[in-house]
């Protein structure tokens, strides 16, 4: 069969008899090793980044191309990191953070999926609420504490609340993106078999949602530790935050950067945890959740 492009006849099929047949790139065995080297790869990747890093700070800082006072050796920080979990400094800090943050995630994550849930699903609350709540969320947060502390007082209630606030932001729009973006065409099917407003939510809308949403969620723990880390600066006589900033007080550079990396791996590991979970609860979306990664975690 040929076909007149631009006054050339083109072949567009092969000859009759010709077949084409595919060949498989790999044996099942030769993927599964190249699968396995791969993961060998990542893991060195992911443990070479950071120790280079902190070769090069160490050299840096003994060779003094870095002020040490200002950057002190990874060594240094390290003994500081030792110093302050022997006396107990360090452990209740942290703990006292992450019960603030756990309080705060848990409560802005329940408004915030009840308002995206609502908004996603109503175009008349849409209506009404959107434009109120894209006011608002341009509010700096940290504005709004000095107002919780006059209603609640000096504890943890206005810390955990401003915490909320941030996170039900965050997970409002993750939430209602992700009920919005759901495809017409499963609606559409739904509909055909007359699916009740409850069956369409459970069955169709709530599903597809759940991915967006729970990357929506590992946002909303980061700007959790975040905002604890802002709101401990500036009133609380505990926590990572105030670790943090009483030792630049006393200008002890160490103990500060033993706060900073110790809210790091906080975020971390929250972040990792969530991220188990979704690939626990929906393994139909694993690619969507790794972001085009297949591969095993």
């Amino acid at each position: 069969m040929t076909d007149l492009v631009e006054g050339i006849l083109v072949q567009t099929t092969p000859p009759a008899g010709n077949i084409v047949r595919r060949q498989p790139t790999a044996t099942p065995e030769q993927a599964r090793k190249r699968k396995r080297r791969n993961k060998v790869i990542e893991v060195v990747l992911g443990i070479a980044a950071p120790v280079l890093m902190l070769a090069a700070w160490q050299i840096c800082s003994k060779t003094k191309i870095v002020n040490p006072q200002f950057f002190p050796p990874p060594s240094q920080v390290w003994g500081a990191g030792v110093r302050l979990m022997k006396d107990g400094t360090l452990m209740s800090n942290l703990g006292i953070s992450l019960r603030r943050v756990l309080i705060g995630t848990a409560m802005g994550v329940g408004s915030g999926v009840v308002a995206g849930v609502a908004l996603g699903t109503s175009r008349w609350v849409r209506v009404a609420l959107e434009p109120l709540l894209n006011a608002l969320y341009t509010v700096p947060k940290l504005a709004i504490f000095p107002l919780l502390l006059l209603i609640f007082g000096l504890n943890d209630t206005a810390l955990n609340i401003s915490i909320g606030i941030t996170v039900f932001f965050f997970m409002w729009i993750s939430t209602m993106t992700a009920f919005l973006a759901v495809s017409p065409g499963f609606r559409e099917v739904a509909a055909t078999f007359n699916a009740g407003r409850w069956q369409m939510f459970r069955h169709v809308l709530f599903p597809a949602a759940l991915p967006q949403m729970f990357i929506g969620l590992r946002l909303s723990v980061g700007v959790a530790v975040l905002m604890m880390v802002g709101v401990e600066f500036s009133q609380s006589s505990d926590g990572i935050g105030h670790l943090i900033w009483y030792s630049w007080g006393l200008f002890k550079a160490s103990d500060m950067y033993v706060g900073i990396i110790a809210t790091a791996l906080m975020g971390l590991v929250l972040s990792s945890v969530v991220k188990w979970i979704s690939l626990l609860i929906l393994p139909w979306a694993r690619t969507e959740i790794l972001g085009g990664d297949r591969s095993v975690l």
